[in-house]
């Protein structure tokens, strides 16, 4: 049996060596779905979604329109738009890069990627034990 190495990114998009330790990262097909929505929408925010209705997508929503509860955490921000995870999803992916990235298909129902036959969706991959040591994760 072969092994090969996975990326969870895509096999034509693999995580910047700059992008390492960010806990949040995006694919150039999502920058450029994202860029579109911002011509559109102007500032924009993210949130990862809990697994309700829409699934695990990251939803697209008008910076301000979403209600972000005490517990929530910011990721970082992916062209000046903030992504932010709740609190207690934060604690099982904490370990985690979560990288933003668009594919074929319909956006979740609230989100503004909906209706553009493109949509956000979340890959991840696990920070490596040097990576959680330069973060302070242990």
């Amino acid at each position: 049996m072969t092994t090969r190495d996975i990326s969870c990114v895509s096999e034509h998009t693999p995580v910047s060596k700059d992008d390492l330790t960010k806990r949040v990262t995006s694919t150039p097909a999502a920058r450029t779905l994202l860029g579109e929505i911002q011509a559109e929408y102007g500032d924009v925010m993210f949130h990862q979604s809990g697994g309700c209705c829409d699934g695990s997508s990251p939803m697209c929503y008008p910076k301000g329109d979403f209600a972000l509860g005490v517990n929530d955490v910011k990721l970082g921000d992916i062209l000046n738009a903030e992504v932010w995870i709740s609190g207690s999803q934060y604690e099982v992916w904490k370990h985690t890069q979560l990288i933003l990235d668009a594919v074929p298909g319909r956006g979740g129902m609230f989100s503004l990627d909906n209706g553009r036959e493109q949509r956000f969706l979340t890959r991840s991959r696990v920070f490596t034990p040097a990576e959680l040591d330069a973060m302070g994760i242990h």
